[in-house]
């Protein structure tokens, strides 16, 4: 079973016996609990396009293991074509669900350790390719959805792994055993974590000697023994348990995220990829958030809808032909397609590893995500500039459908002649959703922290920029140092 539809993978996650906690209570049945349901269907929605004709291209690949067909999002690059469709799929599933599709994440995991665990055997003559390779195998032909689990909790920021009064402030090693290793800790933030069937963990910041037991990488079933997930809370998550009423915004879609607690959980050598080799953790660190950064094509995608629905309420409104109105939505398309070269060009500009795997071009990949942390609250403001004050003072969609009350809302929220009262309302709420709601936090707060908080890219970006180059060009222009110009 190489590719499995969404009913497939919906019935894959019963099987999955998870230890989740929410609102102080556990949840008994996770795959149908309507706050986290949304969720699920958006990660189903990968599996079902990747059936479907019209998107085979971006959502299908050839894997360079089996030649057997195998969703993208369990596919290690062997080209340039494939990071380029990678961004272009991100943007085509941004637009189509208008949430984070939770995937992403554990693509970045499988295709950054395919580099480094190949970098490390051939240092050490260690074997976690070959074990790495092994997992790939299984997660292709199973097409299971990973977890990528880097955030640590970290603690006192301003001590090292080592020197927490808490070790687990980082997730480490606490025992060794022959058939395997013995792990505590927390991965934070994790989006979709409850929807996965596997979790790769990484190291989530450089380690030093000192912090060699903190140095780790491994892969284990999501339902293991000593794994708890505690659910992250989201603006007006609520209104998912009213049912199927328009205040939810987007009607189908959504994202979760979660702090998952690993409690002494045990984890076998054949699936342990890094061992206290901490030299390595800044190289995995480092290619997982460039991966990553890439995939934030994702929000192109989300502001391609964002867009769209401002045009139609500025249209309902009768606004659409004022030119400011016009310009502030040219303003938001050139905003959204400034993302989109930039995911393009860090994947069109990059290059093959050692192993064979293709990375994307690191310093762009950067810039681009610098711009994502930035862009997408333009976008947003703007569309909230447009949308008005009414995304935000609405009453309910209970108070629409009252005999006591409906009239009223139908009277006096009907704007242009010919347009319907509900679908105004509707759009707005959808507004609201992707700008302030559930859906905000997938497209501005992840904008800004996801793959890597701003002053990680300008760290980044400072270390890559070859300025001495860029010094030598205009000293040669100037007269200052001599070049092969024409005289």
């Amino acid at each position: 079973m190489a590719l499995m539809n969404a009913i497939q993978y919906e019935e894959s996650l019963r099987k999955l016996n998870l230890n989740v906690y929410m609102f102080g209570k556990k949840v008994e049945n996770v795959v149908d609990d309507p706050i986290i349901r949304p969720s699920m269907n958006a990660v189903a929605a990968t599996y079902e396009f990747a059936h479907r004709p019209e998107y085979e291209d971006l959502m299908v690949a050839k894997s360079h293991i089996s030649g057997e067909p195998v969703n993208r999002f369990t596919h290690i690059h062997q080209n340039i074509n494939d990071l380029v469709k990678k961004s272009k799929m991100g943007r085509m599933l941004g637009g189509k669900l208008g949430c984070c599709f939770q995937r992403c994440v554990g693509m970045d995991a499988l295709n950054a350790l395919s580099i480094v665990t190949y970098d490390i055997d051939a240092k050490y003559g260690t074997e976690y390719n070959t074990r790495f390779l092994e997992f790939l195998k299984f997660v292709q032909k199973n097409d299971l959805t990973c977890d990528g689990a880097m955030t640590d909790t970290k603690g006192d920021r301003s001590l090292p792994p080592h020197k927490q009064p808490d070790p687990d402030a980082f997730l480490h090693v606490v025992e060794e055993k022959s058939d395997g290793i013995v792990v505590c800790g927390a991965k934070a933030h994790q989006t979709g974590a409850v929807n996965s069937h596997q979790i790769i963990v990484m190291p989530t910041i450089t380690m030093r000697q000192e912090d060699k037991d903190y140095a780790l990488s491994f892969a284990i079933p999501s339902d293991s023994d000593g794994i708890t997930y505690i659910m992250g809370r989201q603006s007006c998550d609520t209104r998912k348990l009213e049912g199927m009423t328009m205040d939810r915004g987007n009607m189908y879609y959504g994202g979760h995220e979660a702090l998952v607690v690993f409690d002494h959980v045990f984890v076998p050598w054949e699936r342990v990829f890094m061992y206290k080799e901490y030299d390595f953790s800044t190289a995995l660190v480092e290619n997982f958030a460039s991966y990553h950064r890439q995939s934030y094509a994702c929000k192109v995608g989300v502001g391609d809808i964002i867009i769209g629905a401002v045009q139609t309420v500025a249209e309902m409104n009768g606004a659409d032909r004022a030119s400011h109105v016009k310009d502030k939505i040219v303003e938001m398309i050139h905003l959204n397609e400034t993302l989109y070269c930039g995911c393009i060009a860090c994947a069109s500009e990059g290059h093959r590893e050692a192993s064979g795997t293709y990375l994307v071009n690191v310093l762009l990949a950067n810039v681009h995500k610098h711009n994502v942390t930035r862009f997408p609250y333009e976008i947003a403001r703007l569309s909230q500039d447009i949308a008005g004050g009414l995304m935000v003072t609405l009453p309910s969609d209970a108070d629409f459908r009252s005999p006591a009350t409906g009239k009223w809302m139908e009277k006096y929220y009907k704007a242009k002649e010919g347009v319907s009262t509900e679908d105004r309302m509707r759009i707005l709420r959808l507004i609201e959703n992707l700008t302030l709601g559930t859906a905000a936090v997938g497209y501005l707060t992840e904008s800004m922290h996801g793959a890597g908080s701003p002053q990680a890219q300008r760290i980044m970006i400072s270390r890559l920029v070859n300025l001495k180059e860029k010094q030598r060009l205009a000293k040669e222009l100037c007269g200052i140092e001599k070049g092969d110009h024409i005289s």
